[in-house]
């Protein structure tokens, strides 16, 4: 089958690998624009393989559809567009245009979580199973019938990173190459999303993601998690804003004994320990928080917290920058 690949990131570029191996042609490749000088992924791969590449910044301007554009894709003559993880918006008349049409991978069960943070939404409100859709795009937001899911189970721990590395990217690569599969066959299912259940959410931005105090423990555990490691839960505390990661409700054993920090619009001051920062919901149930990072920038053990500069910064791995990219993105 001819197909065009609109996304980016690493996972786009593995849907793409995965794709021209199953023996699928990829006609086109459309990709962000590179970024400071670097390019995405996707595009790199698909250059390495001959594959035409195309990095509009844009597909439309004032509402309206830039023809050039769409005569540049029409060429190609896709009978399947797969949009894999894209971050621009495509037109209906290049979404309707393949002879299959358009399929997308979104990050949620849906209709629960529609939105372009979904995965910070799941664990947000504290879902206790998550997982994937792939679905027929239409004109609306995530709102195309059904074609695969797949879901897992959430664990109590689980952040934004953990869930993608585990489930999300491996699964989910599988699953749009068993989709493709599917329609190759003409067994690709059309299911109309139930209205029941629908929830939308905005995106999540540093902006947003500061602390609400007033909620149980739980709460803001779910809140710490969701945002983390993209786009940081944070609070205000000796005088600068402090962002928490590595949350846990396991405190078996744990006793608050350490030296106080005041938060800002905090129930209870937290209380650095040798485990870490414990802090405390309305409730007065304790969560603890495993690392902080400083306004400017460098991340640290919260146990450290008033060690001063003792050179205990910590570095993310290689997996852990790639993932914050993708997930920021």
């Amino acid at each position: 089958m001819k197909i065009a690949v609109i996304g980016q990131s690493l996972f786009g570029q593995e849907v793409y690998c995965h794709l021209r191996k199953e023996g699928h042609e990829v006609v086109g490749v459309f990709t962000i624009p590179d970024q400071n000088g670097k390019a995405d992924p996707l595009g790199l791969e698909a250059e390495k393989d001959g594959v035409p590449v195309f990095k509009f910044p844009r597909w439309r301007t004032r509402g309206q559809v830039l023809p050039d554009v769409v005569a540049k894709y029409q060429a190609l003559g896709a009978e399947l567009n797969v949009l894999p993880f894209c971050s621009q918006f495509i037109p209906m008349e290049v979404i309707n245009a393949p002879r299959h049409g358009s399929i997308i991978y979104h990050p949620s069960l849906l209709p629960r979580h529609r939105g372009a943070s979904a995965i910070n939404w799941t664990l947000i409100h504290g879902d206790k199973k998550g997982g994937f859709t792939i679905f027929w795009a239409d004109d609306g937001l995530d709102t195309g019938d059904l074609l695969l899911q797949k879901e897992c189970e959430i664990l109590p721990d689980d952040t934004v990173s953990t869930l993608y590395n585990r489930f999300l990217f491996p699964e989910g690569i599988k699953g749009m190459v068993q989709a493709v599969r599917l329609i190759a066959e003409g067994k690709a299912p059309r299911l109309p999303q139930p209205e029941e259940g629908a929830t939308y959410e905005g995106i999540q931005k540093k902006e947003t993601a500061k602390i609400n105090w007033k909620q149980p423990a739980e709460a803001i555990h779910n809140w710490i998690r969701g945002n983390d490691k993209v786009p940081g839960a944070w609070a205000e505390a000796c005088g600068q804003k402090l962002t928490f990661f590595n949350s846990t409700l396991n405190t078996a054993g744990l006793v608050p004994e350490g030296e106080a920090l005041p938060i800002t619009g905090a129930h209870r001051p937290g209380v650095v320990t040798k485990r870490g920062l414990v802090l405390f919901g309305n409730d007065d149930r304790m969560l603890l928080v495993k690392n902080i990072q400083l306004e400017d920038g460098k991340m640290i053990p919260a146990s450290h917290f008033f060690k001063g500069e003792d050179n205990s910064a910590l570095e993310l791995t290689e997996a852990e920058l790639v993932t914050m990219e993708a997930v920021r993105v």
